[in-house]
């Protein structure tokens, strides 16, 4: 059976390089970087060395670079972080209504979930348009004497629409607030400047970028206080406590190297197998709706909903094909909510219920995206036939609309 992976948003291959590059630090490499002897002090050059190929990528400084264990932890330290850190200032929080649920979560717990002495943040989420973005202007009429951190995703993981990050971070920087982006789904695919989108706080995974699971990274911009989500050693510069993972972090600067040194064709190679798929999807099925910016938004990403049928369904009969695709975020998989995001782009209920994300990545080939094109339309003619709506759907003319819906 065939073996196609096109859910590289959820997660990547490690590449051969970084592989070799974490091998010593799993095996005879193996000390502490706090430890003061010869074995200890190896790793400690090794974490550093990977902490200035992070801030290479990122056009930041290496003392800026704070490791976390995944893009979550580094939301999470972000806003928590910052909140705690400012709310004698303020506790008015602003957010989208499309972030990851690493955000979103983390915004619900400030409002209401936290300590007594934490309760209270308000937060506001901002609506977007049709195609995922949030409006500049929305951000200003939102802020008052109380707001004291804004966060918006830098390119969104579902659609993978990229927002107007240094307009917003503009207007953050006039009024002194903290901003922060989640740019886990951008970072390694398109240029990320830290200066020139504006950021204060900006979060990054290893998982994403063909490096290791359970290692990320937090850029806190020199001078911005953050309160530590737990407390130990010195770690981190106080940050973020607990051993460094050096075999992981050492991946994680491996694929920043990578991704420095490849972005541009990568990005060039994902656009042609994104946008064959989305031709041959258009040309094969009939009532295939694009959710997301037509020219605005990574390459990697391409999201449709299909009218009549459940994308569960979809995915599964894929799957059964040997195509990995999804319908959304992995930390969503088995929910049979429609999309958030979807539903914040004002997508119909029922079509965002239709949904699949297909990312293709750099293991992935023509004959991939072909074999992927048509398979799909024979798996959405049959489910269509056997859909409940199909007295709408004319079963004789392969599985297309006769334009009553």
């Amino acid at each position: 059976m065939k073996n196609i992976y096109l859910d590289h948003c959820a997660t990547t291959p490690l590449h051969p390089e970084v592989l070799e590059e974490m091998l010593p630090y799993l095996k005879k490499d193996f000390g502490n970087p706090s430890s003061t002897y010869s074995l200890g002090q190896k790793a400690r050059k090794a974490v550093d060395d990977a902490r200035e190929k992070v801030a290479f990528l990122i056009g930041a400084d290496p003392s800026e670079i704070v490791f976390t264990g995944g893009g979550t932890e580094a939301d999470n330290l972000a806003l928590r972080g910052a909140a705690y850190a400012k709310r004698r200032n303020g506790k008015h929080i602003i957010t989208s209504s499309i972030e990851h649920h690493a955000v979103i979560n983390t915004c619900r717990y400030l409002e209401g979930e936290g300590f007594i002495e934490e309760k209270g943040f308000r937060v506001t989420y901002l609506p977007v348009d049709k195609y995922g973005l949030v409006n500049p202007d929305d951000v200003k009429k939102s802020i008052n004497d109380d707001t004291i951190l804004i966060s918006i995703m830098h390119a969104n993981n579902e659609v993978g629409t990229i927002e107007p990050i240094s307009e917003i971070g503009e207007i953050a920087r006039e009024r002194q607030i903290n901003f922060h982006t989640d740019a886990v789904q951008s970072v390694g695919k398109i240029p990320v400047r830290v200066e020139e989108l504006k950021v204060d706080l900006l979060s990054l995974s290893g998982h994403k970028i063909y490096g290791p699971k359970g290692v990320g990274a937090l850029y806190i911009r020199r001078g911005v206080s953050i309160v530590p989500l737990f407390f130990g050693g010195h770690h981190e510069s106080n940050f973020r406590a607990g051993t460094e993972n050096v075999a992981s972090i050492v991946g994680l600067g491996k694929a920043c190297e990578i991704a420095s040194r490849d972005m541009e064709r990568s990005a060039k190679y994902l656009a042609g197998l994104r946008d064959k798929l989305q031709a041959g999807i258009n040309k094969g099925i009939e009532q295939a709706h694009f959710n997301g910016h037509p020219t605005r938004r990574l390459s990697n990403i391409l999201n449709l909903s299909f009218k009549f049928i459940e994308g569960e369904a979809i995915l599964l009969n894929l799957d059964m094909k040997g195509i990995a695709v999804s319908t959304g975020p992995a930390c969503t998989s088995g929910s049979w909510e429609p999309s958030h995001v979807l539903m914040a782009m004002g997508v119909d209920r029922t079509l965002a219920q239709g949904s699949l994300r297909l990312s293709p990545g750099m293991g992935n080939t023509d004959e991939d995206i072909a074999y992927t094109i048509e398979t799909l339309v024979e798996v959405i003619k049959r489910l269509r036939y056997m859909s409940p709506l199909s007295t709408a759907v004319d079963k004789n003319n392969n599985g297309k609309s006769p334009g009553r819906i």
